[in-house]
């Protein structure tokens, strides 16, 4: 027995060694087979250089143009270099403001580890309140523009305001050079890449708020964002066909949740994210996932279980990381969406308030109307149309088990099969329908359409797409599809110039002017007559202001991610309510104010409408008016305070003091009193 199992043995082990070596060989005739990549001629490698070298020049000039053209319009706006220190820092409007005041206490302290300190301890801002302000207000950018501004020595050159708005506008310039190059990369010529620039610049009043405001938090992130934008493009471009590049992709959002977890000083909201658990979940399916061969119908069972799996993950790992991880609830973002969506109603003052707020709305018909007279949004919707239907052919065809080619050419018309294509599409709807939601987010998604309509109209591949659907017959579609990428644009850039040209160059020569001088006065009788230690209350906008111009202490900030501070900006706007002297002076003095400031364009508010006022929404809020049918109503026996208080008699002369005031604002010094007089 023992000789018979020998030689059945030896054959075994020669059988597998006989098909190992079978294998090894198909491998390198299959390597042999494989054709070399030969060496291109000069001619053509001096065609590339020259390509490559034309399009960065054009990408580079882009940005530096369109810096120098925000730069040369900020000073005609505002006439820039011939204002005084203070009139320059009130033309940083709106909520922003703030974030420049700190930019200037990181220039002012003695070192920037001190500096530091002092911003993520500070008791110098908010009355009765210490505030990590690096982490409520993300002053990152504040605190990198204060390192390279001394860094450099740039304090003996430049003064320290143009030194950061420099920095703001290059970072624009850098924002449409990732334009440029996403829509070049998508295309393959840098043609879409001009007209990508020509129409973010056209349509500039909805693809940015850099003319509005320079210190918005959004002026900073969006460059970077695009950035991010064109390097995941050219990652995606390289066609991703092995896990291993799709695992490199995971590892990058992972890293950059952690990345941000630290840096925002181990925010919770970003481990409980249903990113990080989704990411998690597809790695994991990956690692379970059966090889089978593709098309079977086990194959199609397996893609079903794998798609189940994921789902099943995330929610599970989601649900988990939120029992073990301590995080506020968003509830008041839950509540907000109901009203919003007009599944709820509510009297809450802060929530209504921020509902009334123009960036929160719906577009209006003037948005729309703009994209298309620049003839952006007819361009976006013909080239979506066509990348989504490719994209969907693409996808049913792989899941009915149809092999594809892996190596996408012209000729194929199959645009919708390339990744960072697909991704896009999918990218652009998501923003797009939260755009029509919310307008604010119009400045994400309107750069992203001036981008995805360019590449559309510069590509051949698109025009390839539309006509093997359209089964052109008559002329030679690869030819047609070429010339069309090429007169297409040129066509648009030219009635573009055309038309537009003319309208930017009147902006740059006409000359206009940012007056403002009630609130001028007003910071400067601040600085002069009030004394140091002195607390100022007032509208959360107006204290912004305050806080840059002269640096005293508030009673509340523009600042929106805070409970502690939205209770106080509700509780500072009573005073134009119909509240009593009595219950003012126990509001503002509860927060040891010295001084209140009331504006008469709030007092007197008309131009909003009605019901977004903030006089309506506190009286809605106070029970003073109906909101809902059913609704008990609450006399108030009292007048409105912001009229009430500018009459000067009793019970309001007993609590407060007008001690300035002119054509804008009334100040009013809070009264030291023993007992309350009614």
């Amino acid at each position: 027995m023992a000789e018979e199992e020998g030689p059945t043995v030896e054959l075994r082990q020669r059988r597998k060694l006989k098909s190992s070596e079978n294998k090894e060989s198909a491998k390198e005739e299959k390597i042999r087979d494989t054709p070399m990549p030969e060496r291109a001629p000069k001619h053509v490698l001096f065609q590339r250089f020259a390509k490559i070298f034309i399009g960065c020049l054009a990408a580079v000039t882009s940005g530096m143009m369109y810096a120098l053209y925000l730069s040369a319009y900020h000073e005609r706006k505002f006439w820039f270099s011939n204002r005084q220190e203070l009139e320059r820092e009130i033309t940083f409007q709106g909520d922003s403001a703030i974030y420049y005041s700190y930019y200037k206490d990181m220039l002012k302290a003695p070192s920037f580890e001190r500096g530091v300190y002092e911003l993520t301890h500070n008791n110098k801002t908010v009355s009765l309140k210490t505030i990590n302000a690096v982490q409520q207000m993300s002053l990152y950018p504040e605190l990198i523009a204060s390192v390279l501004y001394q860094a450099t020595g740039s304090n003996e050159i430049i003064e320290p305001v143009y030194f950061y708005i420099g920095i703001v506008f290059g970072l624009q310039g850098i924002y449409v050079t990732a334009l440029f190059v996403t829509s070049w990369l998508m295309s393959g010529t840098w043609l879409a890449g001009m007209l990508t620039v020509a129409w973010f610049i056209i349509n500039r009043v909805d693809t940015t708020r850099i003319e509005y405001s320079i210190p918005l938090r959004e002026n900073w992130a969006l460059p970077y964002f695009a950035c991010q934008i064109a390097a995941l493009t050219g990652y995606l471009k390289s066609n991703l066909n092995t896990y291993g590049e799709v695992h490199e992709v995971y590892k990058i959002y992972i890293f950059s949740l952690f990345l941000g977890y630290l840096l925002q000083f181990e925010n919770s909201a970003l481990l409980v994210s249903p990113l990080l658990s989704l990411v998690v979940a597809l790695m994991l399916a990956k690692c379970l996932q059966l090889n089978v061969k593709k098309g079977t119908f086990i194959a199609k069972i397996m893609k079903v279980i794998n798609f189940y799996l994921v789902c099943t993950l995330t929610v599970t790992l989601n649900i988990i990381m939120k029992m073990f991880v301590p995080h506020k609830e968003n509830g008041h973002m839950l509540k907000f969406l109901e009203v919003k969506f007009g599944l709820n109603m509510t009297k809450n003052f802060t929530m209504n308030w921020l509902l009334c707020q123009e960036s929160l709305q719906a577009p209006s018909q003037d948005f729309f109307l703009r994209l298309t007279q620049s003839s952006l949004l007819p361009f976006y919707v013909l080239v979506l149309i066509i990348c989504f239907l490719s994209m969907m052919q693409v996808i049913f065809r792989r899941i009915n088990g149809k092999s594809l080619k892996e190596t996408i050419t012209l000729e194929d018309g199959r645009i919708g099969g390339r990744p960072e294509i697909i991704y896009h599409v999918i990218h652009t709807i998501l923003l797009g329908s939260l755009a029509m939601v919310i307008e604010g987010l119009k400045y994400l998604w309107t750069p992203y359409v001036c981008m995805l309509a360019a590449f559309g109209v510069c590509s051949p591949e698109l025009w390839m797409t539309l006509f093997k659907w359209l089964r052109l017959r008559t002329v030679h579609p690869v030819l047609l599809a070429l010339i069309l990428s090429m007169a297409v644009p040129t066509i648009i850039g030219l009635s573009l110039w055309k038309e537009f040209f003319p309208r930017l160059m009147t902006e740059l020569m006409e000359l206009q002017e940012f007056y403002d001088p009630d609130t001028v006065e007003l910071m400067t009788w601040i600085k002069r007559q009030a004394p140091v230690a002195a607390v100022f209350a007032g509208s959360p906008q107006l204290m912004g202001a305050i806080k840059l111009c002269t640096g005293w202490m508030v009673t509340s900030l523009p600042l929106y991610n805070d409970d502690d501070l939205l209770k106080r900006n509700e509780n500072i706007y009573q005073i134009y309510s119909k509240r009593s002297a009595e219950d003012i002076y126990k509001i503002l003095t509860s927060y040891k104010a010295n001084y209140l400031i009331v504006e008469d364009a709030i007092c007197n508010e008309v131009g909003t409408m009605r019901g977004c006022r903030v006089k309506d929404l506190l009286d809605i809020a106070n029970g003073h008016v109906v909101c809902e049918e059913g609704d008990k109503l609450t006399y108030s026996k009292y007048g409105r305070f912001c009229h009430e208080v500018k009459i000067n008699y009793s019970p309001y002369v007993n609590y407060f003091t007008r001690v300035y005031w002119n054509r804008s604002y009334f100040v009013y010094k809070i009264n030291t009193v023993i007992s309350f007089q009614s």
